[in-house]
């Protein structure tokens, strides 16, 4: 039997102690070394069966007909029929008082008093103001006792005449005498009407001493006070009257456009009547009346100017506002009218429509629109009675497209339903939880 060799002996008696001195790996310890890698493989497979129950989850039911045309919209529409319009023509106009009154003084001298209240109503014959009246009364004194001293005259002439006649009937007196006292009566009578017309022309400027209201209206205030030297040919106003009710509403319309009214009142008895607009939009509760036109057009306007009476009792009309004059010149029978909210522009400003034609599809109409009734268009041409005019969602509504119509106000609403043949959506549900690991640590 052969010997082993001295150095494997050797080796192995080296290697066999390290040997013997390793422990055994313990079940627990492989289980710790082994479960980071079972943890690395668990993780794809969770999050995999994670994200197919979402996508299930996420999937919208499938809607019938899926692969096919999109439902057709819903629009509004109104069935077009004829009507009666009335013929309402609105103007602009402005109002001015219906009289006005300048208050000068006729004679001269200083002002004493101011018997009024600034802007206050005024009656015809009220005082107003007092002038200085000094002078003017002596020069009634002075003319009263001229108008005697005439009168003196004229009875002494009539003496004179009287006798120097009895005398000519005697042929005591010569007839040339009795003729010259008979003329010197008459010089004697026409010196007194004289005397008494200078005496009425002195009262008459004493009585305008003291100024009073011409008309009944408001008054404005006063350019002068007490003390102020004021004289009969002054060119200023002391003050200035306008009567308030009633008003006058004055219209200035071109000449073409007053031949077209003239045309459109032609059949009407009696004055028109015309509604007033104030600034604010707010209607004047009486009515106006129409009553004069100016006569002649103005060269460098081309215009004519209407005129209107309108009544104003509780003085809320003032002179110089901007009114809108609402004149009703008939009724146009069977007329098509057309709701403003159907009626578009295009790019070259033409009126146009969508109306639901044949098979329920939306067409397109270029209109003839002459006048506003209102909220509605008056349309000549393009529509005729029973068509069916789309007024909502006309946003959704595509010329020769199909459409859906239903009776206007009766479509969806904006924030309720949506259009029909549209799923709700589902909310997506939580992913679920991940599941717990294998074994606490």
């Amino acid at each position: 039997m052969p010997m082993p060799d001295h150095a494997s002996f050797s080796d192995a008696t080296t290697a066999l102690p390290a040997a013997a001195t390793r422990r055994a790996p313990t079940p627990r310890a492989t289980a710790r070394r082994q479960r980071p890698g079972r943890m690395l493989a668990a993780v794809p497979a969770t999050l995999g069966l994670v994200l197919l129950l979402a996508a299930c989850q996420d999937k919208p039911a499938a809607k019938p007909g899926s692969g096919g045309p999109p439902p057709a919209p819903e629009v509004g529409v109104v069935t077009l029929a004829l009507q009666d319009a009335p013929l309402q023509l609105q103007l602009p106009g402005r109002l001015s008082a219906s009289q006005v009154a300048d208050i000068r003084p006729q004679v001269g001298g200083l002002v004493q008093r101011r018997l009024f209240t600034e802007g206050s109503m005024v009656r015809a014959g009220q005082p107003l103001y007092q002038i200085d009246a000094a002078a003017l009364e002596a020069e009634r004194a002075r003319t009263a006792a001229a108008l005697q001293k005439a009168q003196a005259q004229r009875a002494a002439a009539a003496t004179k005449a009287q006798r120097d006649a009895e005398l000519l009937r005697a042929d005591a007196l010569s007839r040339e005498a009795a003729d010259a006292s008979a003329a010197a009566l008459q010089q004697a009578e026409a010196d007194v009407a004289v005397a008494r017309a200078a005496l009425e022309a002195a009262q008459v400027q004493l009585q305008r001493a003291r100024i009073v209201a011409p008309i009944s209206g408001r008054i404005e205030v006063s350019t002068v006070t007490p003390g102020a030297l004021v004289t009969a040919i002054q060119t200023q106003a002391l003050t200035t009257i306008q009567q308030l009710d009633p008003m006058h509403v004055d219209i200035v319309q071109s000449s073409a456009e007053i031949l077209a009214l003239r045309r459109q009142l032609a059949g009407q008895t009696g004055s028109p009547q015309v509604q007033l607009v104030l600034e604010d939009g707010s209607v004047h509760p009486q009515t106006a009346t129409l009553q004069t036109s100016g006569v002649t057009v103005d060269r460098g306007t081309g215009t004519v100017t209407l005129r209107a009476v309108v009544p104003n009792p509780q003085g809320t009309l003032l002179p110089g506002m901007l009114v809108q004059a609402r004149l009703l010149a008939g009724v146009d029978r069977g007329v098509l009218l057309v709701p403003q909210q159907g009626v578009t522009r295009n790019a070259t400003g033409d009126a146009t429509a969508l109306v639901v034609g044949e098979g329920d599809k939306a067409e397109r109409r270029r209109l003839t629109v002459t006048r506003a009734v209102g909220n509605q268009w008056l349309v000549t041409a393009g529509l005729k009675p029973g068509d069916r005019l789309i007024v909502e969602g006309l946003q959704r509504a595509r010329a020769d497209q199909p459409v859906r119509p239903v009776p206007a106000g009766s479509a969806a609403k904006a924030g309720g339903k949506g259009p029909p043949g549209t799923a709700k959506s589902t909310p997506a549900p939580a992913p679920a939880p991940a599941p717990a690991s294998a074994a606490p640590r």
